[in-house]
């Protein structure tokens, strides 16, 4: 597969390494398309790894809540991503590892990314992110 077509943003993404870890368990899972298991390989190999308390607070991580455009819709919405045992839709929360989750972690507010959606390959851009309680 063309790496090239994969990535499209050039900046690392950046990880604690908690995360970064929770994510290469999850490639092995094999619960990813192959598109996406490419991407977020591609990912991981340079992303940044740093201390939680070392992650920029811009950064999407767990407890974070993030306001993401779909690019070619120009759909906006908010979602807030927690830890997958703490996901619960009575209160609007996602796991980290759902597909839009695993998709934006480690991305600063601003960038543009692309995953693989049940509807085909999405482009999405990180308009907002903040930390919740």
């Amino acid at each position: 597969m063309n790496t090239t077509v994969i990535k499209l943003d050039n900046t690392p993404i950046i990880l604690s390494r908690g995360i970064f870890d929770l994510l290469k368990s999850h490639i092995r899972t094999r619960k990813l398309s192959k598109y996406n298991e490419a991407k977020l390989e591609l990912e991981l190999k340079y992303a940044s790894q740093v201390l939680r308390c070392n992650l920029p607070e811009n950064v999407v991580d767990v407890d974070t809540r993030v306001k993401v455009k779909e690019i070619a819709s120009g759909v906006e919405f908010t979602c807030d991503l927690v830890a997958p045992g703490k996901a619960r839709r009575k209160h609007n929360t996602l796991s980290i590892l759902s597909p839009i989750g695993v998709a934006m972690l480690g991305y600063p507010q601003g960038a543009q990314l692309q995953w693989e959606m049940p509807e085909g390959v999405k482009v999405f851009r990180i308009e907002a992110v903040s930390k919740i309680n």
